[in-house]
């Protein structure tokens, strides 16, 4: 299932497929937040923002409005 990496719960996997270069910080690209890699959302902030991810064995705190142009698919298990 495409989405987008700001609308998985908790817990999901998903393989990044696509992204707004212009939106993404370099340090993010740097860190491995590249198309093809697995990401997974490990916690989500009390107000929502920002969220806590696992990308390429890095943890990762990214806001809502650069998670939402990072495109993902869905790994079920």
């Amino acid at each position: 299932m495409k989405t987008n990496l700001s609308l998985l719960k908790k817990g999901q996997k998903g393989i990044i497929t696509e992204f707004n270069l212009d939106a993404i910080p370099l340090k993010l690209l740097e860190m491995g937040c590249l198309p093809g890699n697995e990401v997974q959302l490990l916690q989500i902030a009390p107000f929502g923002d920002p969220i806590y991810i696992n990308v390429n064995d890095s943890h990762v705190s990214i806001r809502m409005e650069t998670a939402a142009e990072i495109g993902v698919i869905i790994i079920t298990d």
